[in-house]
């Protein structure tokens, strides 16, 4: 039993090894730190510096290639309902840099 166990538990860690190579972006993450700029997606307006401090947050943790690809994905399944143009001004706004064009058009795939 203590050997299957073993090989259990070494696979497990395994497998965990292994995702954490993936993206370690999750959508929750994106939706959590872009959660104070939804009324400024939606309606415009002053951006509220919490909506920044967001932006410039998951700027700094998307540094491998799947997470920018993992957090442009999320990004265009929550922009449902949100003004395309102030989407893709809220970078800006912020003074943050990103490597890719906030729009239902940009192909995540093609991030780096």
């Amino acid at each position: 039993m203590a050997p299957a166990l073993s090989l259990f538990t070494c696979l497990v860690l395994t497998v965990c090894i292994v995702a954490s190579v993936d993206a370690a972006i999750s959508c929750g993450t994106v939706t959590s730190n872009l959660a104070p700029c939804a009324g400024y997606l939606m309606k415009g307006g002053a951006v509220p510096p919490p909506c920044c401090a967001g932006v410039s947050k998951l700027n700094s943790m998307a540094k491998t290639t799947p997470d920018r690809q993992q957090a442009c994905k999320c990004l265009k399944a929550a922009a449902k309902g949100i003004n395309p143009s102030l989407a893709s001004s809220l970078p800006g706004k912020c003074s943050v840099s990103i490597p890719y064009p906030i729009s239902m058009n940009t192909n995540c795939d093609t991030v780096k």
